[in-house]
């Protein structure tokens, strides 16, 4: 590969860096907020384990994207860049939780259009929900990248919609349980609305990612084009 190609690749793999990083701090800023959504007619509302079955937090909107994104580095960039985004999205996590920490012990003034307690009211929960999501997001990530690169291997390299589905499921059952019985244990969320949230939770993400299985083709076959790759080769940004 020619520097001018490795300069590309390395641009872009920091652009997918930075989506994936965004997004996953952006579910943590979010996920106070709930929603009704219902696949085929949102008028229906049937309930189980006492909750409607797809009342959801806004923050696993942005979330399926990350997993679409570790999976698109994982096939083109390898295992350990993976890996890298992954860490990287923890630090991230951190500084986002120090800035907000420090912004919630910062005084209000009296005219200020946001109050203390409703700041408080807001974020006062972002430093159990960031906790809960970077326990949840670290194991399930793990667990898709060493799913995705077992099914990868074992295919030799074939069925590329196999591992991104079956890798998904399974972390998406990880990060949604994980994270639940945190907020749960911390009574964010009553235990109660425990096994409804994580059937909808866990439904809802396993559709985006059948969802999304054609743009990880789609970006796959774009790399390959743009850069001659071939069956399971990857690109060495070093």
């Amino acid at each position: 590969m020619s520097l001018k190609d490795k300069l590309a690749a390395q641009r872009i793999y920091l652009l997918l860096a930075a989506l994936f990083i965004t997004s996953l701090v952006v579910s943590n800023l979010i996920f106070q907020k709930f929603f009704y959504w219902h696949p085929i007619d949102p008028d229906i509302s049937e309930s189980i384990f006492g909750t409607k079955l797809f009342e959801i937090s806004v923050g696993i909107l942005p979330y399926p994207v990350t997993f679409l994104i570790t999976d698109l580095i994982s096939e083109i960039y390898g295992k350990k860049r993976a890996n890298q985004v992954v860490i990287t999205g923890i630090f991230a996590s951190l500084f986002s939780l120090l800035i907000i920490s420090v912004s919630n012990v910062a005084p209000a003034t009296s005219w200020s259009p946001i109050n203390d307690q409703l700041f408080s009211k807001v974020f006062g929960n972002t430093v159990i929900a960031v906790t809960a999501s970077m326990l949840a997001y670290l194991f399930a990530q793990f667990v898709d990248i060493q799913i995705y690169h077992f099914w990868r291997q074992l295919t030799k390299g074939k069925h590329l919609w196999l591992r991104n589905n079956f890798s998904t499921f399974l972390s998406q059952f990880v990060d949604t349980c994980t994270i639940l019985l945190l907020l749960c244990s911390f009574n964010i969320i009553a235990w109660d609305k425990f096994y409804g949230l994580l059937l909808a939770g866990f439904l809802f993400k396993v559709l985006i990612a059948m969802l999304d299985t054609p743009f990880l083709y789609l970006g796959v076959y774009l790399f390959k084009k743009r850069f001659n790759l071939k069956t399971n080769e990857e690109i060495d940004l070093l």
